[in-house]
């Protein structure tokens, strides 16, 4: 299908990237936690149950939160939500969740459940479009059912308007070694500032990128930057660190990107998280927020290994630990965006869990943050 949008918004956009010489680019030198909102793992709003939230973005002409749950139509049917968060400079007091909208594809009808076959999907990412107030949206597919990740485009009715070309490195391969790893593909999404671009990360290596991250060896996985048909602008090697902890014996680790955002034409923020999992069985969370230069890394789009290869790997620079800030609970922080300007000017940053609608062990948690610029 091909990305339309209006001829008005694209012109508008683009004035209004276009500031004078004397206007600095947006930085983030580091950020300060203002506060954390948790909601019940029990909330229902229109029917479904709230959970699994993996994705925010904010649109600021309607003070309107958007929040992606990645329910593969387990529990309810594969859905949004809209939502209002309060807070300012100084608190953090509310969240409420408003409605529920069910995604949909090209015929209407919503996405079946692994049971009931055909496409079955697993949101992770959410964006407001910048022009034409459409959304985007990012599923991880499936290596056993054959399903292929996806960027998607719908409208706020939550109808699929597009989708975006798959590069074939990311293609899933149910039977060979090769291309995405099963619940390691999109998993974060995030348009340029002036809207005529959208970048895409994988959260974890293909095959032909070496091995996974372990307790002591770090690996490699990909950022693609696309224009809005799905031309592919450029594409850099992000370099994951080793997972922080080693698990009980027996048990299971992994780290990975589960969110991107830009910051400026060539910065990003990531998100880098990983779970280690205990003796209990329980997972303990490690997330840590980096900024990402593209000035002077390499495009390797058209690489098709990097093991072997020669290459410079964006640069990567701490933000924020967020076990270090101190909250009783760090949970699996999968969603990221900028929120509305506080008082003060400054940016805002909000990010939230994904409680995997594990009731027992994890909490949706909601981190407001005033960025620091440089």
């Amino acid at each position: 299908m091909n990305l339309l949008f209006p001829l008005a918004a694209l012109v508008a956009a683009s004035l209004a990237a276009c500031g004078g010489s004397d206007e600095a680019e947006p930085s983030v030198a580091s950020v300060r936690l203002i506060g954390e909102q948790t909601i019940s793992n029990s909330l229902q709003v229109d029917a479904t149950l709230v959970g699994g939230l993996s994705g925010i973005d904010y649109d600021r002409a309607s003070n309107t939160w958007y929040l992606v749950s990645d329910d593969r139509s387990d529990n309810n049917p594969a859905r949004y939500y809209t939502a209002r968060l309060d807070y300012s400079q100084s608190s953090f007091t509310a969240v409420q969740v408003q409605t529920a909208v069910s995604l949909k594809q090209a015929n209407g009808s919503t996405y079946p459940n692994r049971t009931a076959g055909g496409l079955v999907v697993d949101p992770e990412s959410l964006r407001v479009d910048p022009l034409n107030n459409s959304l985007w949206w990012t599923s991880e597919g499936d290596r056993s059912l054959g399903l292929d990740p996806f960027v998607a485009q719908m409208g706020k009715d939550g109808k699929l308007l597009a989708t975006l070309p798959l590069p074939s490195l990311f293609k899933m391969n149910p039977t060979e070694n090769k291309g995405s790893r099963n619940n390691g593909t999109f998993e974060g999404l995030s348009f340029a500032p002036d809207g005529q671009s959208l970048w895409v990360a994988m959260e974890a290596p293909v095959y032909e990128d070496g091995p996974l991250p372990t307790p002591t060896t770090p690996a490699v996985t990909r950022f693609t930057r696309y224009d809005r048909s799905g031309t592919v602008l450029g594409q850099y090697a992000y370099a994951l660190d080793a997972i922080p902890a080693a698990p009980a014996t027996g048990k299971n680790a992994d780290n990975g990107v589960p969110e991107i955002l830009a910051i400026n034409g060539h910065q990003l923020l990531v998100l880098e998280r990983a779970g280690v999992q205990g003796a209990d069985n329980n997972y303990k969370n490690y997330v840590r927020l980096y900024e990402v230069d593209t000035d002077g890394a390499s495009n390797i789009n058209g690489v098709a290994a990097l093991v072997g290869a020669s290459y410079t790997p964006l640069k990567k620079r701490l933000v924020q630990d967020m076990n270090s800030l101190g909250l009783a609970k760090v949970d699996n922080l999968e969603g990221m965006a900028w929120g509305p300007l506080l008082a003060n000017g400054r940016r805002s940053l909000v990010l939230v869990s994904d409680n995997n609608f594990n009731a027992a062990s994890q909490i949706t948690q909601f981190l407001a943050f005033e960025v620091l610029p440089k």
